[in-house]
């Protein structure tokens, strides 16, 4: 007889009663305002991609299994999903853009805001960002890896 598998699901679980449909429609309004940010945040630097696709993902699981699934299977951002629902993973090279672009932002900031604390507060947020981000995990864990078939 097998040892039942440590393995946790993919998707999360059910809800056990279904959501109103004016909070269904609202987080799919949030799901697709915030992809649509993440999408534009690949082209804007100040703008950052891996937080909105992160919520989109959150609300989609909640209002539109459609667009959770298209997420999922996406060859950008599905892997990405994947690994930051099972143990909160940044790889290294998103880390190392996400610093770049972040340091790049930061500068432009110092040379074209003329209100030196507005363009401070911002740096600071991004300093923040930047350490809470470079403590994530690079690799799945043992225990959040998926079995090997």
């Amino acid at each position: 007889m097998s040892e039942p598998s440590r393995h946790q699901p993919d998707l999360p679980a059910e809800p056990t009663a279904p959501l109103p449909l004016v909070t269904r429609w609202a987080l799919l309004v949030l799901a697709l305002l915030s992809l649509a940010l993440g999408v534009i945040g690949i082209f804007v630097p100040v703008l950052p991609t891996v937080p909105f696709v992160l919520l989109s993902a959150w609300a989609a699981a909640r209002s539109s299994p459609r667009l959770l699934a298209w997420l999922e299977n996406h060859t950008s951002f599905g892997p990405m999903l994947i690994e930051w629902r099972r143990g909160g993973v940044v790889r290294r090279r998103a880390k190392w853009t996400a610093t770049a672009v972040m340091g790049a932002s930061a500068a432009f900031m110092l040379v074209m805001v003329p209100t030196r604390w507005v363009a401070l507060l911002a740096i600071g947020c991004m300093a923040g960002v930047l350490a809470w981000l470079w403590r994530r995990p690079e690799h799945l864990s043992d225990e959040a890896a998926p079995p090997e078939t």
